[in-house]
Protein backbone atom coordinates (compact mmCIF):
# COMPACT_ATOMS: atom_id res chain seq x y z
CA UNK A 1 0.00 0.00 0.00
CA UNK A 2 1.21 3.20 -0.13
CA UNK A 3 2.23 3.77 3.08
CA UNK A 4 5.65 1.73 2.34
CA UNK A 5 8.35 3.54 0.97
CA UNK A 6 10.17 1.82 0.89
CA UNK A 7 8.46 0.49 3.75
CA UNK A 8 5.62 1.62 6.27
CA UNK A 9 6.28 4.02 9.39
CA UNK A 10 5.24 4.53 12.83
CA UNK A 11 4.12 7.84 12.85
CA UNK A 12 2.80 8.01 16.10
CA UNK A 13 0.73 6.35 18.72
CA UNK A 14 -2.79 7.53 20.98
CA UNK A 15 -3.31 7.26 24.46
CA UNK A 16 -6.46 7.94 25.50
CA UNK A 17 -6.76 9.43 29.30
CA UNK A 18 -9.11 10.40 31.43
CA UNK A 19 -6.93 14.13 32.27
CA UNK A 20 -4.36 15.81 30.00
CA UNK A 21 -3.59 17.03 34.11
CA UNK A 22 -2.67 13.51 34.94
CA UNK A 23 -1.07 12.39 30.78
CA UNK A 24 1.04 15.96 31.52
CA UNK A 25 2.39 15.29 35.46
CA UNK A 26 3.17 11.53 34.67
CA UNK A 27 4.69 11.75 31.52
CA UNK A 28 6.75 14.65 33.05
CA UNK A 29 7.73 12.19 35.79
CA UNK A 30 8.67 9.43 33.39
CA UNK A 31 11.63 12.40 32.23
CA UNK A 32 9.20 13.52 28.65
CA UNK A 33 9.06 17.37 27.90
CA UNK A 34 5.12 17.26 27.07
CA UNK A 35 4.30 19.90 24.26
CA UNK A 36 1.37 22.76 24.82
CA UNK A 37 -2.40 21.06 24.83
CA UNK A 38 -3.42 20.93 21.36
CA UNK A 39 -7.51 21.00 20.67
CA UNK A 40 -9.73 19.45 18.01
CA UNK A 41 -12.01 21.06 15.94
CA UNK A 42 -14.04 18.26 17.35
CA UNK A 43 -13.69 17.88 21.23
CA UNK A 44 -10.97 16.25 21.62
CA UNK A 45 -7.27 17.83 23.06
CA UNK A 46 -3.63 15.87 23.16
CA UNK A 47 -0.31 16.61 25.44
CA UNK A 48 1.80 15.42 22.34
CA UNK A 49 5.49 14.09 23.13
CA UNK A 50 7.65 14.29 20.37
CA UNK A 51 10.51 12.32 19.62
CA UNK A 52 14.00 13.55 18.22
CA UNK A 53 13.31 10.51 15.37
CA UNK A 54 9.87 12.14 14.05
CA UNK A 55 7.61 9.66 16.00
CA UNK A 56 5.36 10.55 18.72
CA UNK A 57 2.80 9.72 21.63
CA UNK A 58 -0.28 11.43 21.55
CA UNK A 59 -2.00 11.04 25.26
CA UNK A 60 -5.82 12.15 23.75
CA UNK A 61 -8.58 13.29 26.43
CA UNK A 62 -12.22 14.73 26.02
CA UNK A 63 -12.65 18.04 25.90
CA UNK A 64 -16.06 18.54 25.22
CA UNK A 65 -17.83 15.99 26.02
CA UNK A 66 -21.20 17.73 23.46
CA UNK A 67 -18.74 18.23 20.24
CA UNK A 68 -17.66 14.57 21.05
CA UNK A 69 -21.17 13.31 21.20
CA UNK A 70 -22.12 15.56 18.01
CA UNK A 71 -18.70 14.18 15.79
CA UNK A 72 -19.57 10.40 16.60
CA UNK A 73 -23.33 10.52 15.37
CA UNK A 74 -21.68 12.80 11.99
CA UNK A 75 -19.39 9.45 11.46
CA UNK A 76 -16.50 10.97 12.88
CA UNK A 77 -14.47 7.65 13.19
CA UNK A 78 -11.39 8.89 15.40
CA UNK A 79 -13.91 10.38 17.64
CA UNK A 80 -16.09 7.77 17.67
CA UNK A 81 -13.28 4.62 18.24
CA UNK A 82 -11.90 7.01 21.03
CA UNK A 83 -15.61 6.86 22.52
CA UNK A 84 -16.08 2.96 22.32
CA UNK A 85 -12.63 2.52 23.79
CA UNK A 86 -13.46 4.46 26.92
CA UNK A 87 -17.39 3.30 26.88
CA UNK A 88 -15.44 -0.73 27.42
CA UNK A 89 -13.60 1.00 30.49
CA UNK A 90 -10.23 2.56 29.31
CA UNK A 91 -10.04 5.64 30.33
CA UNK A 92 -6.04 5.36 30.33
CA UNK A 93 -4.84 2.94 27.54
CA UNK A 94 -3.48 2.64 24.10
CA UNK A 95 -6.24 2.67 21.27
CA UNK A 96 -4.57 2.80 17.96
CA UNK A 97 -1.34 2.67 16.41
CA UNK A 98 -0.46 5.54 13.21
CA UNK A 99 1.14 4.63 10.11
CA UNK A 100 2.61 7.79 8.34
CA UNK A 101 1.44 8.12 4.39
CA UNK A 102 1.92 10.25 1.75
CA UNK A 103 -1.94 9.39 0.42
CA UNK A 104 -4.32 8.45 2.53
CA UNK A 105 -7.18 8.63 0.26
CA UNK A 106 -5.10 5.45 -1.58
CA UNK A 107 -5.04 3.83 1.87
CA UNK A 108 -8.49 4.41 2.41
CA UNK A 109 -9.50 2.48 -0.86
CA UNK A 110 -6.85 -0.53 0.02
CA UNK A 111 -8.67 -0.71 3.58
CA UNK A 112 -11.75 -1.22 1.45
CA UNK A 113 -11.13 -3.47 -0.86
CA UNK A 114 -9.78 -5.50 1.83
CA UNK A 115 -12.71 -5.39 3.92
CA UNK A 116 -10.76 -3.60 6.48
CA UNK A 117 -11.91 -0.36 6.82
CA UNK A 118 -13.10 1.18 10.29
CA UNK A 119 -15.81 3.88 8.27
CA UNK A 120 -14.92 7.19 6.21
CA UNK A 121 -12.06 9.34 5.76
CA UNK A 122 -11.46 12.39 8.40
CA UNK A 123 -9.68 15.52 7.08
CA UNK A 124 -9.03 18.23 9.63
CA UNK A 125 -7.10 21.34 11.10
CA UNK A 126 -5.46 22.07 14.48
CA UNK A 127 -3.26 25.34 15.66
CA UNK A 128 -0.41 24.44 16.63
CA UNK A 129 1.87 25.87 19.62
CA UNK A 130 6.05 25.65 19.65
CA UNK A 131 7.42 25.53 23.48
CA UNK A 132 8.48 29.33 22.44
CA UNK A 133 4.53 29.95 22.02
CA UNK A 134 5.28 30.23 18.03
CA UNK A 135 1.81 29.11 16.22
CA UNK A 136 0.66 27.38 13.27
CA UNK A 137 -1.74 25.36 11.51
CA UNK A 138 -1.60 21.54 11.02
CA UNK A 139 -3.40 20.16 8.75
CA UNK A 140 -4.58 16.34 8.39
CA UNK A 141 -5.81 13.44 6.21
CA UNK A 142 -6.85 10.05 7.80
CA UNK A 143 -7.63 6.75 7.03
CA UNK A 144 -9.04 4.28 9.09
CA UNK A 145 -8.81 0.09 9.63
CA UNK A 146 -9.85 -2.47 11.95
CA UNK A 147 -10.68 -6.32 12.50
CA UNK A 148 -14.77 -7.13 12.79
CA UNK A 149 -15.90 -6.83 16.65
CA UNK A 150 -12.71 -4.70 17.49
CA UNK A 151 -12.13 -1.64 19.37
CA UNK A 152 -8.50 -0.28 18.84
CA UNK A 153 -7.53 0.48 15.47
CA UNK A 154 -5.25 1.43 13.18
CA UNK A 155 -4.91 4.32 10.90
CA UNK A 156 -3.40 6.00 7.98
CA UNK A 157 -1.98 9.68 8.83
CA UNK A 158 -1.10 12.48 5.99
CA UNK A 159 0.22 15.59 6.58
CA UNK A 160 -1.39 17.83 4.33
CA UNK A 161 0.55 20.79 6.06
CA UNK A 162 3.43 20.35 8.41
CA UNK A 163 3.14 23.57 10.75
CA UNK A 164 6.29 26.11 10.22
CA UNK A 165 7.51 25.83 14.06
CA UNK A 166 10.51 24.65 15.84
CA UNK A 167 9.64 21.35 17.49
CA UNK A 168 13.20 20.98 18.63
CA UNK A 169 12.98 22.08 22.43
CA UNK A 170 9.93 19.47 22.21
CA UNK A 171 11.89 16.70 21.14
CA UNK A 172 14.57 16.93 23.90
CA UNK A 173 13.72 15.22 26.92
CA UNK A 174 15.70 14.51 30.31
CA UNK A 175 14.94 10.68 30.12
CA UNK A 176 17.08 10.58 26.72
CA UNK A 177 14.13 8.67 24.80
CA UNK A 178 15.00 9.75 20.89
CA UNK A 179 12.73 7.11 19.09
CA UNK A 180 9.92 4.41 19.65
CA UNK A 181 11.75 1.13 19.24
CA UNK A 182 8.55 -1.07 19.14
CA UNK A 183 4.86 -1.39 19.75
CA UNK A 184 3.41 -4.34 21.23
CA UNK A 185 0.52 -5.76 19.99
CA UNK A 186 -1.46 -8.99 22.48
CA UNK A 187 -3.71 -11.44 20.38
CA UNK A 188 -6.23 -14.15 20.87
CA UNK A 189 -5.09 -15.48 17.53
CA UNK A 190 -1.39 -13.97 16.50
CA UNK A 191 -1.50 -15.51 12.90
CA UNK A 192 -4.67 -13.99 11.92
CA UNK A 193 -4.21 -10.33 13.97
CA UNK A 194 -0.88 -10.87 11.23
CA UNK A 195 -2.20 -10.95 8.43
CA UNK A 196 -4.17 -7.93 9.50
CA UNK A 197 -1.38 -6.10 9.89
CA UNK A 198 0.69 -7.18 7.38
CA UNK A 199 -2.54 -6.07 4.52
CA UNK A 200 -2.72 -2.38 6.52
CA UNK A 201 1.20 -2.14 6.35
CA UNK A 202 2.09 -3.83 3.60
CA UNK A 203 4.76 -5.26 5.27
CA UNK A 204 4.55 -8.96 5.83
CA UNK A 205 5.06 -10.67 9.56
CA UNK A 206 8.34 -12.75 10.55
CA UNK A 207 8.39 -15.25 12.73
CA UNK A 208 11.53 -15.16 15.48
CA UNK A 209 12.38 -16.58 18.57
CA UNK A 210 10.45 -13.88 20.25
CA UNK A 211 6.92 -14.42 18.50
CA UNK A 212 6.03 -12.58 15.13
CA UNK A 213 7.27 -8.88 14.49
CA UNK A 214 6.75 -6.89 11.56
CA UNK A 215 9.37 -4.25 10.82
CA UNK A 216 8.76 -1.58 9.68
CA UNK A 217 11.12 1.35 8.73
CA UNK A 218 11.40 3.40 11.93
CA UNK A 219 10.20 0.35 14.09
CA UNK A 220 8.80 -2.87 15.16
CA UNK A 221 5.27 -4.56 16.06
CA UNK A 222 5.34 -7.18 17.87
CA UNK A 223 2.93 -9.77 18.00
CA UNK A 224 2.60 -12.20 20.80
CA UNK A 225 -0.68 -14.36 22.44
CA UNK A 226 -2.62 -12.83 25.25
CA UNK A 227 -1.85 -14.12 28.77
CA UNK A 228 -4.42 -13.64 31.58
CA UNK A 229 -2.54 -10.52 32.71
CA UNK A 230 -3.56 -8.68 29.33
CA UNK A 231 -7.38 -9.24 29.87
CA UNK A 232 -7.76 -5.29 30.44
CA UNK A 233 -5.55 -4.59 26.58
CA UNK A 234 -8.06 -6.82 24.85
CA UNK A 235 -10.81 -5.11 22.95
CA UNK A 236 -11.98 -7.83 20.60
CA UNK A 237 -9.62 -10.01 17.92
CA UNK A 238 -6.11 -7.46 19.69
CA UNK A 239 -5.37 -4.90 21.41
CA UNK A 240 -1.92 -2.86 22.30
CA UNK A 241 -0.11 -3.44 25.34
CA UNK A 242 2.88 -1.71 25.50
CA UNK A 243 5.57 0.89 23.97
CA UNK A 244 9.15 0.16 24.09
CA UNK A 245 12.01 3.50 24.02
CA UNK A 246 15.12 3.38 23.01
CA UNK A 247 17.84 5.47 25.33
CA UNK A 248 21.59 5.79 25.57
CA UNK A 249 21.81 4.86 28.93
CA UNK A 250 19.67 3.74 31.40
CA UNK A 251 21.05 5.58 34.18
CA UNK A 252 19.24 8.80 33.20
CA UNK A 253 16.05 7.18 33.20
CA UNK A 254 16.64 5.12 36.68
CA UNK A 255 17.87 8.79 38.29
CA UNK A 256 14.61 10.23 36.53
CA UNK A 257 12.08 7.58 38.01
CA UNK A 258 13.78 7.49 41.41
CA UNK A 259 13.74 11.20 42.20
CA UNK A 260 9.75 11.64 41.15
CA UNK A 261 8.89 8.49 43.31
CA UNK A 262 8.15 6.11 39.93
CA UNK A 263 7.48 2.85 40.64
CA UNK A 264 9.67 0.80 38.03
CA UNK A 265 11.65 -2.59 37.28
CA UNK A 266 14.86 -3.09 36.07
CA UNK A 267 15.39 -5.73 34.17
CA UNK A 268 18.24 -6.92 32.01
CA UNK A 269 19.00 -3.86 29.82
CA UNK A 270 15.91 -2.17 30.63
CA UNK A 271 14.21 -0.21 32.74
CA UNK A 272 10.11 -1.06 32.63
CA UNK A 273 7.29 1.40 33.96
CA UNK A 274 3.85 0.00 34.32
CA UNK A 275 0.64 1.30 33.64
CA UNK A 276 -0.71 4.31 35.75
CA UNK A 277 -3.00 7.18 35.21
CA UNK A 278 -1.88 9.17 32.52
CA UNK A 279 -0.05 6.54 31.13
CA UNK A 280 -2.01 3.90 29.50
CA UNK A 281 0.48 1.29 28.04
CA UNK A 282 3.62 -0.80 29.74
CA UNK A 283 6.65 1.97 29.07
CA UNK A 284 10.21 0.03 28.59
CA UNK A 285 13.01 1.84 27.96
CA UNK A 286 16.14 -0.12 26.45
CA UNK A 287 19.52 0.72 26.62
CA UNK A 288 21.27 0.25 23.25
CA UNK A 289 24.46 0.93 21.91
Amino acid sequence: MSTSAPTAAIDHLVLPTASLDDARARLGALGFTVAPTGVHPFGTANCCVYLAYGTFLEPLAVADASACAVAAADGNVFVARDQAFRAAGREDGFSAIVLATRDAEADHATFRAAGLSAGDMLSFSRPFQDATGKTDTASFRLAFATMPETVPYVFSCQRVNAPAVDRSALERHANGVARVVSATVVAVDPPAVSSFFAAVTGVPAQTTKDGLRLILSNGELVLRAAAAADGTALQGAFGFSAVTFEVPELAAVHAQLEKNGVVFAAIGNAIVAPPAPGQGATFIFEERA
